[in-house]
């Protein structure tokens, strides 16, 4: 008898040891903290992947700057020691044609991204990113920008005159406050909270999402509801790291990232709505910035824009028009 099972086991080791070979663990790091927008989107994909693949391959998500802040991510990405990362204002400083979705009031809403994603981000956008050195797979998103601050209400730009303000690493987004009137510093997400308990910064800028996971309602008195900046992300790996998997499981993942896109905009709609709710609850004082003023005070930084990046004008004009397309 123990001869037989000794037996069974090394044969049933054979068989498992093949299975295990089989599977391929990709790395993907985020920002996000745990229950963001990037948190769960996520971990849907590594969800629809495993399944797509009959689990071939295993996404291991790393969020809250596990693996690095968003340059890291990026620079990671492109050594391969990190499959897949989520950059959003940062994919600007590395692949200046993305600088369009750092103009203000640009993007109308998810509906309008949808067209924008299919007019121009797969047509244009994408085949610059691969010449950079980064393979996008699909457009998710970081979502409607809002400012907080400890100091006073924002209803025109005007009222972040001197407010030391944090704004993510991307130099669009710092012309844009400087514009504004404001007194903005780039740094990493994992930074920011601190930096804002101790009075570094007075303010930072951020979808709901990453506003009320952070927990900066605990440390800002103040929520002024601007959306001036709607934010896509974008998954992404390097091409050779990309190219060097089978045919099968690259058409597996990109559809998995794909079909991804429908949760993300509907969670990050949902979010909008519940988190709002959430902060007022916080205490954080809550109003509406008066976004005509503030779009009146963005037109240096479409001109900046058009002047400075290859077929920048054509792109926002492109835009625009796809904002009245029904």
């Amino acid at each position: 008898m123990r001869v037989f099972l000794a037996s069974a086991a090394v044969i049933l080791g054979m068989l498992i040891a093949p299975a295990r070979a089989q599977t391929t663990e990709l790395k993907f790091g985020h920002v996000g903290s745990p229950g963001s927008l990037f948190d769960v989107s996520a971990a849907e994909f590594a969800k629809r992947v495993k399944e797509k693949t009959g689990g071939k391959v295993v996404v291991q998500v790393y969020g809250s700057s596990q693996l690095g802040d968003d340059t890291e991510l990026l620079q990671k990405v492109k050594l391969g020691t990190v499959d897949f990362a989520l950059p959003s204002t940062v994919m600007s400083s590395v692949v200046p044609a993305y600088g369009l979705f750092e103009m203000p009031y640009l993007v109308k809403d998810r509906e309008h991204m949808k067209r924008i994603d299919k007019e121009i981000v797969w047509p244009t956008l994408v085949p610059i990113a691969e010449k950079a050195g980064y393979q996008v797979l699909a457009t998710w998103e970081n979502g409607f920008r809002q400012i907080t601050n400890n100091l006073r209400p924002i209803n025109v730009p005007e009222d972040l005159k001197g407010i030391k303000l944090r704004v993510p690493k991307g130099k669009w987004r710092v012309k844009m406050f400087q514009a504004y009137g404001a007194s903005p510093s780039a740094m990493g997400l994992s930074e920011v909270f601190v930096a804002l308990q101790t009075g570094v910064m007075d303010g930072q800028e951020n979808p709901l999402t990453q506003i009320y996971t952070s927990k900066f309602q605990e440390v800002q008195k103040y929520l002024s509801m601007s959306d001036h900046v709607y934010t896509p992300a974008y998954v992404v790996t390097s091409p050779r790291k990309w190219s060097a998997l089978p045919d099968t499981l690259r058409k597996q993942i990109q559809e998995a990232a794909h079909e991804t896109q429908s949760f993300v905009f509907q969670t990050g709609a949902k979010m909008d709505e519940e988190l709002l709710e959430k902060l007022k609850h916080a205490g954080i004082k809550v109003n509406d910035a008066n976004k005509q003023e503030f779009q009146k005070a963005s037109k240096p930084i479409y001109d900046e824009f058009s002047s400075e990046v290859p077929n920048g004008k054509q792109m926002i004009e492109r835009v625009i028009a796809l904002g009245s397309a029904k």
